[in-house]
């Protein structure tokens, strides 16, 4: 994975600065996830930054914020962010990695009881190529794993069974949107560049 050693910490109160506005212009003003507002509301979404730029120091973080949210009551601690400002800018290498976290939720004996979600600023799905609007819809200002409760998904699928049907309203959203309606939105990362 590519890092650059010389590359300046980002403070952790400008990532999650930059990651709330996200989640609240993009994810939940677009409604790109009708189950982000209520969390979000009720202030259960744990913001958690890794600053090191090395993949051993983001598996740590993810194992420690796996064990913490496995631990907290879900009516504090619903789900976590854990972004990664530096050393993560290569969207494959970040994909790559998931291979690797999901090893430290098995290791942890959570697997059937959290999830992870990734998110990158250069997200491409694939058989999309790269400027294809509809990738934001998992564009974040900063590579996130985003750590679930399978509880909380299985709710969610009883609420909104069509899941399938967000998927397809958030690709009509996009594409009526727009790159420069997307840009509008200002949810980069606003600390004066891109992830390093």
């Amino acid at each position: 994975m590519r890092t650059d050693p010389d590359a300046r910490p980002v403070p952790p109160d400008t990532v999650i600065a930059d990651t709330r506005r996200w989640l609240e212009r993009a994810v939940i003003g677009l409604n790109l996830c009708p189950f982000a507002k209520a969390p979000h509301a009720k202030g259960q979404i744990h913001y958690a930054v890794c600053n090191g730029a090395e993949r051993a120091d983001l598996l740590d973080a993810l194992r420690a914020e796996l064990q913490s949210l496995a631990a907290a009551d879900p009516a504090e601690r619903e789900t976590t962010l854990l972004m990664a400002p530096r050393g993560f800018d290569d969207f494959l290498d970040f994909n790559d990695l998931l291979d690797d976290a999901d090893a430290v939720l098995a290791d942890l004996d959570l697997e059937g009881t959290l999830q992870i979600a990734p998110f990158h600023p250069r997200f491409q799905f694939a058989g999309t190529v790269e400027d294809d609007i509809t990738n934001a819809t998992n564009r974040a200002p900063y590579p996130t794993l985003h750590l679930i409760r399978e509880a909380s998904i299985d709710r969610a699928v009883a609420a909104f069974p069509e899941a399938e049907a967000i998927y397809e309203a958030n690709m009509a959203t996009l594409e009526k949107l727009g790159h420069d309606g997307w840009a509008a939105l200002g949810v980069g990362p606003q600390h004066g560049g891109a992830t390093s």
